[in-house]
């Protein structure tokens, strides 16, 4: 696998962010604001580049992204705290950078 040009993985970060939100107690947290937006953009990244866009592949990703609560005494998979809205968010923001590589 080729290195991610960093151009590209700071504006797959930057729509990723913006789009896909972290659902607690109805409170969102953005990403971006999560700072977890470039972590998944940089393991996303591949799946766009290599043609492998699928529900799978991305629920993949998601479900082996753990995400520290609590001062790192627990850890949650980044699928368990986004709703369902975000998951298709995440994979229209996908296609639409991939259609824009």
């Amino acid at each position: 696998m080729s290195s991610i040009p960093p151009e590209a993985l700071e504006a797959l970060a930057a729509d990723i962010g913006e789009a896909v939100y972290i659902d607690v107690a109805k409170w969102h947290l953005y990403l971006n604001d999560a700072k977890l937006h470039t972590q998944l953009a940089a393991q996303l990244y591949p799946l766009v580049e290599g043609d492998r866009l699928s529900e799978a592949e991305i629920t993949a990703v998601l479900r082996g992204m753990a995400v520290p609560l609590g001062g790192g005494r627990n850890t949650v998979p980044l699928r368990d705290l986004i709703p369902i809205t975000c998951e298709r968010a995440l994979m229209q923001v996908l296609a639409d950078f991939k259609d824009r590589l």
